[in-house]
């Protein structure tokens, strides 16, 4: 713990937790934005990993050397403590089917988790991420004056690059992400936060109290922030944003980094814009929870979810365990998720034959009128995503973007 600048409050010590796996290019940009922070109490783990069979691929051999460098340029800087995890050095990397950024990201909070407080926070970082000097303290004071969050969604902004291919791809995918969150916001969901590596931080005491993160070979950053968010409250808003690098990445199997790729190609099919109406679908279902709670009410959500769950009525067992319509609440979102919400959108898409654009523009002109967002898309006839200059790209992710933070700023803490 420590004081804030004002001398009125205690601060908890901040644990940072890394994987970095062939980071040539941003490490020592990232070390050296963490030794500019205004906020000194803090200690960075960082897990350097990779499949062991690697020193036997000759494709591979430079990110192993890549990594190695890695190890000598964390053990040599001397601008903070750092507690390096080798799971690189021939012989210490990963075998089998455990490995990836999930087993790292859970291996680096599992060291941390041993020798942290409860009430220290892990703030979990990707090494191609940057932000401002006084980013740490943001989060910081956050959990001070939000001690019973489970979590921090941190906001997030990938900065252009020089590549306009990059560029493009980016922007497309902010796009969908964005509006992804803004519908689940519009709906009342309680998963509505986006899920980053490099943007997340939780106390301690959340951590052990979900039973730390369940390692993926990726995507472990989405099913871990909803553990969390079953558990308690999840904070939308802070100060410092993080700024991810817009690059080309198969490092995962999913997430920016091979959206990306697959976007380049002319590929969205996995990040569509989705219509307005799915999701209306899921807030109707919302609104007749009291219903549900009295007797089985059927709609084209509750039907897909008693065929994903194999249950002529899905919520019958929650009738028989929840003793008032509180506790049935909470176990309805315990079981209608954001993967079961994500799972619904994916199947209600297969057989529509609404564009990207389409829904993009309906769902502008539906919450957000205006002559600002009639200026985005002068010529909405022959809009197209492919089609549009990477300007129009961003005057449309800076709106999203803008009214994103608006809906972070004045969330309640879910």
């Amino acid at each position: 713990m420590t004081t804030d600048p004002a001398g009125n409050s205690q601060l908890p010590f901040l644990y940072l937790a890394l994987p970095v796996m062939d980071e040539p290019d941003f490490l020592l940009r990232l070390l050296n934005c963490l030794e500019a922070q205004t906020y000194r109490r803090f200690r960075l783990f960082a897990c350097v990993n990779q499949p062991d069979h690697w020193w036997n691929d000759p494709v591979k051999i430079s990110a192993c050397r890549n990594n190695q460098a890695a190890i000598r340029l964390l053990f040599s800087f001397t601008g903070f403590e750092i507690d390096v995890i080798d799971r690189s050095t021939k012989g210490d990397g990963w075998t089998g089917k455990k490995h990836g950024v999930g087993y790292a990201r859970k291996t680096v909070m599992d060291r941390i988790n041993l020798v942290a407080g409860e009430n220290d926070v892990i703030v979990s970082l990707d090494a191609d991420t940057v932000f401002g000097p006084g980013f740490l303290e943001s989060v910081a004071l956050n959990f001070y004056t939000h001690a019973d969050a489970t979590a921090l969604a941190i906001p997030y902004f990938h900065n252009l690059t020089t590549d306009p291919d990059a560029c493009r791809a980016i922007l497309r995918y902010e796009i969908y992400m964005r509006h992804y969150f803004l519908s689940l916001v519009h709906i009342g969901s309680p998963y509505a936060f986006t899920a980053l590596g490099s943007a997340m931080a939780l106390p301690v005491w959340a951590y052990r109290a979900i039973g730390g993160m369940t390692p993926k070979l990726s995507g472990e950053d989405f099913y871990f922030l909803q553990k969390l968010r079953k558990y308690g409250k999840v904070l939308l808003w802070n100060e410092g944003v993080v700024y991810p690098e817009a690059r080309f990445s198969d490092r995962v199997f999913f997430g920016t980094g091979p959206a990306m790729i697959k976007g380049a190609t002319g590929d969205w099919e996995s990040y569509p814009v989705y219509p307005d109406t799915f999701f209306d679908d899921i807030r109707e279902l919302y609104s007749m929870i009291p219903l549900i709670y009295g007797g089985r009410v059927d709609n084209r959500v509750s039907k897909f979810l008693a065929e994903v769950f194999r249950e002529d009525d899905p919520f019958q067992p929650l009738r028989a365990n929840q003793k008032n319509l509180a506790h049935f609440t909470r176990a309805f979102h315990e079981k209608f998720d954001g993967l079961r919400i994500l799972q619904y959108l994916k199947r209600a898409k297969e057989t529509d034959p609404s564009t990207d654009e389409e829904n993009l523009l309906k769902f502008m002109q539906r919450f957000y009128p205006g002559p600002e967002t009639e200026q985005l898309i002068p010529d909405k006839v022959n809009f197209s995503f492919t089609g549009a200059t990477v300007e129009t790209l961003e005057k449309i992710r800076m709106f999203l973007y803008r009214k994103e933070m608006e809906a972070r700023f004045t969330s309640e803490p879910g």
